[in-house]
């Protein structure tokens, strides 16, 4: 399949440290068409809890030197196989399959190199926490992840979407091969099936619910209380809409972008609500008026720092403070979580946070597994025969060749004088002959020669119902 999937995420790497490998704004498509360079496609997926990137290895030809990485008998085969199409030496045969492992080791570890050198670290201090898959582990792991089952909050639906984002960003920078297009649709629609057919997002269990459990245990008078939502992306929203739901009278956001902050107020007003719109830059002002701050910017720098707490604490006579960071890298400083009265949780904090739903989520996930497994199955087998209806049509390509240019050699001499036109039949059709099972009798003198008698089975019964067929 030549999927390859290279990361780290919550499991496999601290927050300290997927901060400094996320991959966000303009870094996304500059790092898009850089691999582009040395794949057939990828997909940079970029979350607070992961930072993967899905590749496909690039095709390497059997008429190319990748031949120096095949072992003897894999570089027999192939010979064989060119050996029974090949008319000339621009009518040749090869697998559309056929890339060895090494091959896909040495651009693994060229994915590696280039995101070390791409975040300026070194690749023996990153290399530890990454995780590889390939092939259909690397579909697995991908499906896996769409639908939520490799999430910190299990069965969580906004992975979807935000592989969805990522998507259009590879499309928008136009590094989205045929191949890498097919195997997303069958992973979309395959996650869509698990969520559809088990219970695993059933239950409301995501970093968002975990934010407002959170607001519920800290906060009693809630009509009374001010939430600062800083930024106006998809999870802020999220947790926006889940804590506003508790009945918090006020709401403030700060957002770069006022079009976008302006159309969250006007989902979050209501008739016991205020909401207010504030550019970023007066955050230090009005971080004193809020109890409960939700941060996820996607900024490279911090956006609430010690001193600008402190400095709200004293105004708000040291009235305690929730503040969630759910950005990654994080938006607020982490040392602020050492000042009495603020209650700051990161990404990481919240795993500890979630109870009760997660433990159904976990007894229904062992159906989405089972399902995954089987849905993998599937798609594997459609992509050979999607991958070996190339290869046909490629090698009956070369026969036809090799037929016409013996055909041509036939009707030339049929024209010349004192020939017998039954003797050129006939040569030609022992030479067509020769031709056309040339390489089924090379496969079977070979499996008979390794022993391989399911292999010799298969293609003497594969043969023989051909020609019964007929």
């Amino acid at each position: 399949m030549r999927l390859v999937v290279i990361g780290v995420n919550h499991k496999t790497a601290p927050v300290a440290l997927r901060e400094r490998l996320a991959l966000v704004g303009d870094d996304v498509n500059v790092a898009l068409k850089q691999i582009e360079a040395f794949t057939d496609g990828s997909v940079i997926v970029s979350t607070c809890n992961r930072t993967e990137i899905y590749a496909l290895v690039p095709h390497i030809s059997t008429s190319q030197p990748a031949n120096s990485q095949l072992s003897d008998s894999q570089l027999s085969d192939v010979q064989d196989i060119k050996a029974a199409g090949q008319s000339s030496s621009n009518n040749t045969f090869s697998s559309s399959m056929n890339i060895s492992s090494a091959a896909i080791s040495a651009h693994i570890t060229k994915i590696k190199t280039w995101l070390a050198d791409f975040k300026q670290l070194p690749l023996v201090d990153i290399d530890p926490y990454l995780y590889v898959h390939r092939d259909t582990h690397a579909l697995t792991h991908w499906l896996r992840v769409a639908a939520g089952l490799d999430s910190m909050i299990l069965g969580e639906p906004q992975i979807l979407g935000q592989i969805k984002n990522s998507v259009h960003l590879a499309q928008d920078q136009k590094v989205l091969s045929n191949q890498l297009g097919w195997i997303i649709d069958q992973v979309f629609a395959a996650a869509k099936r698990v969520r559809n057919e088990t219970q695993v997002g059933a239950q409301a269990v995501s970093l968002s619910f975990a934010a407002a459990k959170l607001v519920t245990q800290i906060f009693d008078d809630l009509p009374s209380r001010t939430l600062l939502v800083v930024a106006a992306g998809e999870m802020n929203r999220l947790v926006a809409t889940h804590i506003a739901g508790l009945g918090v009278g006020r709401v403030i956001i700060c957002n770069r972008n006022p079009e976008r902050a302006e159309a969250l107020a006007a989902e979050l007003r209501g008739p016991n609500r205020r909401v207010d719109v504030r550019p970023l830059q007066e955050l230090p002002q009005v971080l004193a008026e809020a109890d409960i701050v939700s941060s996820c910017s996607g900024s490279m720098d911090l956006l609430i720092d010690k001193t600008m707490t402190i400095q709200a604490l004293k105004r708000r006579r040291y009235q305690p403070m929730l503040m969630i960071d759910l950005a990654v890298p994080r938006d607020i400083d982490s040392t602020i979580s050492r000042i009495d009265d603020v209650y700051l949780y990161s990404v990481d904090d919240l795993q500890h946070v979630i109870a009760g739903n997660i433990e159904q989520r976990r007894q229904a996930a062992v159906d989405a597994e089972l399902l995954v497994s089987q849905l993998v199955v599937e798609i594997d087998r459609r992509f050979q025969v999607r991958q070996v209806g190339k290869d046909i049509q490629q090698y009956r390509a070369c026969t036809q060749g090799q037929v016409d240019k013996l055909l041509y050699e036939s009707i030339a001499k049929l024209q010349q004088d004192d020939v017998s036109p039954e003797d050129i039949i006939t040569e030609l059709s022992r030479r067509l002959t020769q031709t056309l099972t040339h390489a089924p009798s090379k496969l079977m003198r070979k499996a008979a020669r390794e022993g391989d008698s399911d292999l010799l089975d298969f293609v003497v019964s594969g043969l023989q119902d051909a020609h019964r067929g007929h």
